[in-house]
């Protein structure tokens, strides 16, 4: 492959990476513990553990039930755990609503927000997109 087809092709991807992150929203994620239903969105259907309760930010009157978030943590909220994050991300599926007073953008199921970072710290500082 010639140079300029390579640096073509670093170019790209350079200006896909940062289309990525530009597009991304930062807000917070709190946690919620089972039992996971009845939820807003399905009643009593089980849709696993990977999923998540919207708050007023993205709800938008239901329109939000079934959207899928790519999470990742970015920082801490408080004092009490410096440096929560794992480095991994996570896609959650919209299940809930989290009523007015809640605490985060997006509340998690204990199993996404451990997966992301530390439970102790209890609310997270995220960058979150729609995929």
């Amino acid at each position: 492959m010639g140079l300029g087809i390579r640096a073509l092709i670093m170019v790209s991807i350079t200006i896909c990476t940062l289309t990525l992150v530009a597009n991304a929203a930062e807000g917070t994620a709190t946690f919620y513990t089972p039992p996971y239903v009845p939820s807003s969105c399905y009643g009593f259907q089980n849709d696993g553990v990977m999923i998540a309760a919207a708050s007023d930010a993205i709800w938008e009157n239901r329109a939000a039930c079934g959207r899928s978030y790519r999470v990742r943590c970015i920082g801490a909220t408080n004092q009490g755990v410096p440096q929560p994050c794992t480095g991994t991300s996570v896609v959650v599926k919209i299940v809930d609503y989290c009523p007015s007073g809640c605490q985060g953008t997006i509340d998690l199921s204990q199993e996404a927000f451990s997966a992301i970072a530390n439970p102790d710290a209890g609310k997270i500082r995220i960058e979150y997109t729609q995929v």
